[in-house]
């Protein structure tokens, strides 16, 4: 199949040409209403019990307040009439938007729960209606509009879900454009430093940029059928560059090897498309099955990522295998062209380094095993401490608008307002036993007051009317406020809201339980209920990818188990730094339980690099194997020709990841650290030390497979008929004579 292709490209080059300038141009048409059609927000699932409570309250009672308008007054109280007329004025001019309902104040109700303990503060509550993206506009409008007709006598903040995510995607946005206007430069400074040529080092931008347009455009097209959320663009332009490098620098490095075995240009590159090729293709496959696995999870954040990264890797790989293929064609030689003489040699050939420590660890594979396995147990020790949260203000620096509201909302008001409970119904509910049920819920522990269509409770009493109107025809909502200590992410307000879903109901009524904490329950049942089955699509694919490309049962084994291990001890890392908070102050951001969401998207994203760098060195491994020589040379020299082509991909992705720890939001910063550490450790860690002691203890065990998979494997399996490689092993750094001739014994 790859010599097909590969003679294909080598013959109708100019063809290969023209139809991948034309498909560029219209993705590059395409992507640019990507932005206009995408979506914020979509961190909660589907199809939640707290989902649906809160369509039903957005539907048929104005929704519950989204946006908050906390009023300082810059001198005296927000008694004084003139803090009364500016926070009039605003009202005003929310109430004036047709969006925008359900609107109250401190000023017009008179209610002591939107005023701060030391009269300072108060609030102006609203509910702006729409999808997250049309509401998030709203919000945004009238933070840039109506705060302005206030005047001198306060200062304005926004708080509220809306606020926050406003701020959030904003921060982000500024973040990423911050990380790429550093990562960029320096990838582009090191890619001439490892390719030795200007003309080679921009062959990787090529790629991505093609594969960022790609993807794009696969986002606007997908955003016409389901909602897309924002967020996937940062996922793209990560790793269309990221694996944009890894095939790039397989690819050439491979192309140069075989013009110095004396092949000319066509030649070169059908054994390029057949090795390289090859690898990219199986490489691609591993990433885009891991990423698959997110699609099983029911919420439109996770499975727009999913989308994301399997088009971008999809993109990329094409690209790598037939457009790059078909520059080579045309740069043959000239691919080192504008080589920049202090450099020296290309830093893709060989390693004798890499080589020798392969042959050093599998002269010691126990000695060298033992201390690396325990340092990596102990990193993931704190996985059992591991706890949860959805996405608030403590994500965003402490300086920002809503960040700052929000604490002063938790330290100078009754409470806090995000950990407030919704129950609603559309069943019928007689007054009585409305009341009767609103009464037990205010008796559980931890309750401070329920509000009610019928009534105000606290403590098993009834306590007056309610503060608001909380029913409308075919819909009745109780509003439960938790003691002020309480907040939303908490195990007690988890127990709490377990236990208004475990108070029996009027006969007849169904409750729909929904809030914040709620929302976090449920997020966290839908996740855990899913990571089964995810979990079993990436084993599964990974393992039958893996033994395509081998037709060992082994190799799938060990990758998957050492995989498993380094990724524990990486999780592990990020509780210690995250959730912990040691290192907090250094890197800016407020220690909390990690994000629901990024745990699940790391997990699988860097599963998908760790195969990627698998792939390259099993590649060539096996390539060596299947021509003839012994395991344990094979993997002293597989290594010592692929090594330094993985550590450069690995430095170069892991720029691009390190670079979102310059982000403002601290669920950025996890993601970008914890990925670019992933792919470090595995990158040195795995690849250079436990590989080769796991082949060593393996053998020529490590491609055993049974009788029956190897028949299917030689019918089913993609191989290529090639000529062996040239043996250039002693040329290739003397890894064969320096390392592999030395005796090999075990620890």
């Amino acid at each position: 199949m790859f010599t097909q292709l590969a003679t294909f490209i080598v013959r109708r080059t100019r063809l290969v040409l023209t139809i991948s300038a034309v498909l560029a141009i219209a993705a590059m048409a395409l992507a640019g209403g990507a932005f206009g059609k995408l979506e914020s927000g979509g961190f909660a699932p589907d199809n939640a019990e707290s989902t649906h409570a809160q369509q039903l309250i957005d539907q048929k009672l104005d929704g519950n307040p989204n946006l908050l308008v906390l009023v300082e007054a810059v001198s005296g109280s927000v008694d004084d009439p003139a803090v009364g007329a500016a926070a009039a004025r605003v009202t005003e001019a929310m109430t004036a938007r047709s969006d925008v309902g359900n609107v109250a104040s401190y000023w017009a109700s008179g209610a002591p729960a939107m005023k701060s303990h030391d009269g300072r503060f108060a609030l102006i509550s609203a509910h702006v209606s729409g999808t997250e993206t049309e509401s998030g506009k709203t919000a945004a409008a009238i933070i840039d509009q109506d705060f302005g007709k206030a005047g001198d006598a306060v200062g304005l903040r926004a708080a509220g879900p809306l606020a926050v995510n406003n701020d959030i995607n904003t921060s982000v946005m500024k973040g990423l454009v911050l990380a790429e206007s550093i990562a960029l430069p320096v990838t582009l400074v090191l890619l001439v430093v490892i390719f030795g040529s200007l003309v080679s080092a921009v062959l990787p931008l090529l790629i991505a940029i093609l594969a960022i347009a790609g993807t794009f455009a696969e986002l606007s097209l997908l955003a016409n059928l389901t909602p897309v959320s924002l967020f996937a663009t940062n996922l793209t332009t990560a790793m269309a560059l990221g694996l944009a490098i890894d095939y790039a620098l397989l690819t050439v490095s491979r192309f140069r090897e075989e013009l110095a075995h004396g092949l000319g240009t066509a030649e070169a590159v059908v054994k390029t498309v057949e090795t390289a090729g090859r690898t990219i293709v199986f490489s691609a496959g591993t990433v885009a099955a891991a990423l698959a696995a997110v699609l099983v999870f029911p919420s439109t954040f996770l499975r727009s990522l999913a989308m994301a990264g399997i088009g971008v890797t999809v993109i990329t790989a094409a690209t790598g295998v037939v457009l790059l293929p078909a520059l080579l064609a045309v740069l043959g030689p000239r691919i080192d062209a504008v080589r920049l003489p202090f450099l020296g040699r290309s830093r893709t050939q060989e390693s004798r380094t890499w080589g020798r420590l392969a042959a050093a660890v599998m002269r010691h594979p126990l000695r060298t095993a033992l201390p690396v396995l325990i340092v990596l147990f102990v990193a993931a020790i704190p996985l059992l401490r591991i706890e949860f949260a959805t996405v608030d203000d403590r994500s965003l620096p402490a300086s920002a608008n809503s960040r700052v509201a929000h604490e002063i909302l938790r330290t100078d008001f009754d409470g806090d307002s995000t950990a407030t409970i919704n129950a609603v119904t559309a069943a019928p509910v007689r007054a009585e036993a409305l009341g009767a049920y609103a009464q037990k819920l205010s008796t559980l522990p931890d309750v401070s007051r329920v509000a009610s269509p019928a009534g105000l409770y606290v403590n098993g009493q009834a306590a007056g009317p309610s503060p608001r109107r909380l029913d409308a025809p075919g819909v009745q909502q109780v509003v439960i406020s938790p003691v002020p200590e309480i907040r939303a992410e908490s195990t007690a307000a988890q127990d709490l809201v377990h236990a208004v879903r475990a108070v029996p109901t009027p006969e007849g009524a169904a409750f729909l339980v929904g809030g914040p904490t709620a929302t976090l329950i449920d997020t966290k049942d839908a996740i855990s209920s899913r990571i089964p089955w995810a979990l079993a699509l990436v084993i599964i694919t990974s393992f039958v990818v893996l033994f395509l490309f081998t037709g060992s049962v082994i190799q799938p084994l060990r990758a998957l188990l050492l995989n498993a291990i380094g990724l524990s001890a990486i999780f592990g890392v990020m509780i210690l730094v995250f959730q912990e908070g040691h290192g907090a102050g250094l890197l800016s951001f407020t220690p909390r339980p990690l994000d629901l969401s990024m745990p699940v998207l790391l997990l699988c994203i860097a599963f998908g690099l760790s195969m990627d760098y698998e792939v390259f060195l099993i590649s060539r491994i096996k390539e060596l194997h299947d021509a003839g020589t012994p395991t344990d040379e094979a993997v002293v020299e597989g290594l010592g020709r692929t090594g330094r082509i993985i550590s450069a991909a690995a430095a170069l992705i892991a720029i691009s990841f390190f670079a979102f720890a310059l982000s403002p939001v601290s669920f950025a910063k996890f993601f970008g650290i914890a990925a670019g550490l992933a792919v470090v450790v595995d990158a040195t860690i795995m690849r250079g030390l436990l590989v080769p002691v796991t082949f060593r203890w393996l053998g020529d065990h490590a491609w055993y497979a049974p009788r029956f998979l190897r028949r299917l494997h030689a019918r089913i399996g993609i191989r290529e008929s090639v000529s062996s490689p040239p043996d250039d092993r002693a040329d290739a750094d003397s890894v064969a004579e320096d390392a592999v001739a030395q005796p090999l014994h075990r620890s």
